[in-house]
């Protein structure tokens, strides 16, 4: 794979991950969908002291739920089902859950769907990403990850788009206050 890529895989170093995620609470939005689904597992090998699992489709919650009682009996979790471009949504969830550290995976992520679709792209990736990260400063959040695409990368549609609004808002909150905000793009 190292010959497709052009460069050397990175090696993550799970002993320092684990150190800074073990016992926290973590809350994983989008955490249905692929991307988060799979975060959410890779979380759980952590131990954090709860995981909080949100997302918007029911039957992606229900299954990751039960993906997580199958691989992990012993981890503490939660399934929320909401809308992150819910005000209310997001209040009464971070108010409940108290999380320490946000991943945030929700987002629309199909190209061709969007583009016919810019409202709702906005809608949720921009303004949800803008309601959760405002409401995880308000309440004192002390990590906020927001997983972003290579498609934010001088974006030429809608997705794109909106995933490097969101990163440019992130980037800015994270240099205008005491929070701790960073990007990562998957390609």
């Amino acid at each position: 794979i190292e010959d497709i890529l052009g460069r050397d895989p990175v090696q993550l170093d799970w002993k320092a991950i684990k150190a800074n995620l073990q016992d926290k609470v973590i809350l994983v939005t989008g955490g249905g969908g692929s991307i988060g689904s799979e975060l959410c597992k890779q979380l759980a090998r952590t131990q954090p002291r709860k995981l909080i699992v949100f997302d918007q489709c029911e039957f992606n919650l229900y299954k990751i739920d039960a993906d997580l009682n199958w691989l992990y009996p012993g981890l503490q979790h939660q399934a929320i089902l909401g809308d992150i471009a819910d005000p209310l949504s997001v209040e009464q969830l971070i108010q409940s859950q108290q999380p320490e550290i946000i991943f945030h995976a929700a987002a629309y992520k199909h190209v061709p769907l969007l583009e016919g679709q810019a409202r709702e792209a906005v809608r949720n990736n921009l303004i949800g990403t803008k309601i959760l990260a405002e409401t995880a400063i308000s309440a004192g959040v002390a990590r906020f990850v927001l997983i972003s695409t290579d498609k934010a990368v001088n974006p030429t549609n809608v997705m794109g788009a909106t995933k490097r609004a969101a990163e440019i808002l992130c980037q800015n909150l994270d240099q205008s206050g005491s929070k701790r905000f960073t990007t990562v793009r998957f390609g």
